[in-house]
C-alpha cells in the first residue's frame, strides 16, 4: 500500500523539481541550439564564483583562453545593448529577453541595436597579456550571465543538466 501512494507522490515531487529548475536557469529551445560557446574551441581558465553579496571579492563570470584576434562569438539570440569601453577594456553586452551576456576584452564588431544569432562574430579577443597568461598573444574572454542584477554561471548556457526521473 506504501508503494500505491509513494509513487504518485514521487511523480509530483519530480514534476516539481523538473518545473522549478526551468525558473532559475536558462534551458535550451526544442530542437534548436539556443546558446553555444562565445569562443571556439572552448577552454575554461577560471570558473564561476559568485559572492554572497554584489559587493564581495568573488568571479562573476568564467574565462575562457584564446588567442588575440580570436573571433568572439554571440552565445545566443539577441540584441546589442553596448559595445564600447569600459574602464580602457572593450566590452559588449547582448540582452537575450530578460538574460545578458556579457563578452570582455573584446574589439566590438557590432552596435547598439544589432539584432545577433547564436554563433555571430560580435568581435575579436583583444591582444594584450591578462591574468590568464603571462604571453602577450594568449588572452582570455571573460563571459558573464546576468538576470537583472543577479550573476549567473554562463556555463549553464551550454553545459548539460542531468534530470532524474523515476521508474514508471
Amino acid at each position: 500500500m506504501e508503494s500505491v501512494v509513494f509513487r504518485p507522490m514521487l511523480r509530483v515531487f519530480t514534476l516539481v523539481i523538473v518545473l522549478t529548475a526551468g525558473l532559475t536557469q536558462p534551458s535550451p529551445a526544442h530542437g534548436a541550439k539556443q546558446w553555444d560557446w562565445p569562443l571556439k574551441p572552448a577552454s575554461l581558465s577560471a570558473g564561476f564564483n559568485r559572492p554572497a553579496q554584489n559587493w564581495l571579492p568573488g568571479h562573476r563570470g568564467v574565462d575562457l583562453v584564446g588567442q588575440s584576434g580570436d573571433q568572439v562569438l554571440a552565445a545566443g539570440n539577441g540584441v546589442v545593448t553596448f559595445a564600447g569601453l569600459v574602464a580602457g577594456k572593450g566590452v559588449v553586452v547582448i540582452k537575450h529577453g530578460k538574460l545578458r551576456t556579457t563578452y570582455e576584452p573584446v574589439i566590438a564588431s557590432v552596435t547598439v541595436g544589432s539584432r545577433v544569432r547564436v554563433g555571430d562574430v560580435i568581435g575579436t579577443l583583444s591582444a594584450g597579456e591578462s591574468h590568464c597568461s603571462s604571453q602577450a598573444t594568449v588572452s582570455c574572454l571573460h563571459w558573464g550571465l546576468l538576470q537583472g542584477e543577479k550573476y549567473l554561471n554562463p556555463l549553464s548556457l551550454v553545459q548539460k543538466r542531468v534530470r532524474l526521473l523515476p521508474k514508471t
